[in-house]
């Protein structure tokens, strides 16, 4: 009888490992999210476990973004979070001694308050992106990039895109046009930053500083190759059209897959990559839906507000608050994905140079 009873409790704790097990496994991006809300000192639930997020994403519920903005700035901090808090556990056991890392969170961070406008700079580059409206190409758009500019109408006039893939061009035009604004974000950051590390306190304090400009400098110089290269990309692409065996459609996952072509994989790494990086596509095509639909969802509570009905307004502002939800954390989760398969692909050939 004893037997029975032991080897039954030994069944429920195996059955409750294996549980546990399951539930460790499951769930890769959206582990954080389905965290309850941590709370500030009053109680009060606040959006992020760090006090400075909290003060940007309030700051960020009084200025005039667009939902869809919002979204993309709630996943951004979600990212932020997610690496300072990784970062203050490496710190508690002893790495990044050199501030190394400190130094690109930093960094990163200014970069999100410059790339939303927050930074008390008067931006004068636009805030909006036009993925959202890629079936609206005007004669007038611009890239803000002479030769962005040359090659996109040169393309236009060639002939040798349908109507879908000039929208698809667009895109990448789009998306290198983005990046040109992120470069330049970090070079202006840097360059403040310089100034202050001018200010040395101690030789041994001039040494690390002078090893995270270095640091600084390696990052705008790899952004810089990368922008060339994506150039470059666009340039063939609008002299020879689109290939019939075009592997991905999402400038982004394009973007990781020449990355990954450049590096020294084998033909099996690069075909188990291909297969990641499908799964990833339809993952930034799903959420480039949902910010359609947060977008749409947004005209329609705006309408239906002007007409004063306050149960229909109820109904509309479920929904909209619903899907601004869902579409932030599709935007977290999409984000943390890439810097994966960023992470993976640097690494990746990193070792094979080695080898």
């Amino acid at each position: 009888m004893l037997r029975r009873v032991v080897l039954k409790m030994r069944l429920q704790c195996l059955f409750a490992a294996l549980c546990l097990g399951v539930g460790v496994m499951a769930g890769k991006y959206s582990r954080e999210l389905n965290e309850p809300k941590p709370n500030d000192r009053d109680g009060q639930a606040v959006e992020f476990r760090i006090a400075k997020l909290n003060q940007v994403w309030e700051k960020a519920q009084r200025m005039q973004l667009s939902p869809v903005r919002q979204a993309e700035l709630h996943s951004d901090l979600k990212i932020q979070e997610k690496d300072e808090l990784q970062w203050k556990k490496m710190k508690v056991e002893g790495f990044d001694e050199n501030g190394e890392k400190e130094a690109q969170l930093r960094r990163n961070f200014h970069v999100i308050l410059a790339k939303y406008g927050m930074d008390g700079k008067r931006d004068t580059r636009p805030l909006e992106s036009n993925s959202l409206k890629d079936h609206d190409i005007k004669e007038e758009d611009a890239f803000e990039d002479p030769r962005l500019d040359k090659l996109w109408n040169k393309a236009k006039i060639s002939g040798k895109f349908s109507d879908e893939e000039l929208l698809n061009l667009k895109r990448e035009f789009q998306h290198h046009k983005d990046k040109i604004h992120e470069y330049n974000i970090l070079m202006d950051t840097v360059s403040r930053t310089e100034e202050i590390h001018k200010n040395v306190i101690s030789p041994l304090e001039g040494d690390t500083k002078e090893h995270v400009l270095q640091q600084k400098h390696t990052e705008l110089k790899h952004k810089m190759r990368d922008l060339n290269q994506g150039f470059e990309r666009l340039r063939k692409l609008s002299h020879e059209g689109f290939s019939e065996d075009s592997e991905f459609r999402e400038p982004r996952v394009i973007e990781l897959w020449e990355a990954a072509k450049r590096t020294n994989l084998s033909n099996d790494e690069l075909e188990s990559l291909k297969e990641e990086l499908r799964h990833f596509e339809t993952k930034v095509e799903k959420h480039s839906h949902y910010k359609e639909q947060l977008e749409l969802s947004h005209q329609k509570l705006q309408h239906v507000e002007a007409l004063g009905d306050k149960e229909h307004i109820k109904r509309n502002k479920e929904k909209y608050d619903t899907l601004a939800e869902k579409t932030r954390e599709m935007g977290y989760k999409m984000k943390k994905h890439m810097q994966d398969l960023s992470n993976k692909i640097s690494r990746q050939g990193l070792q094979h140079n080695e080898l």
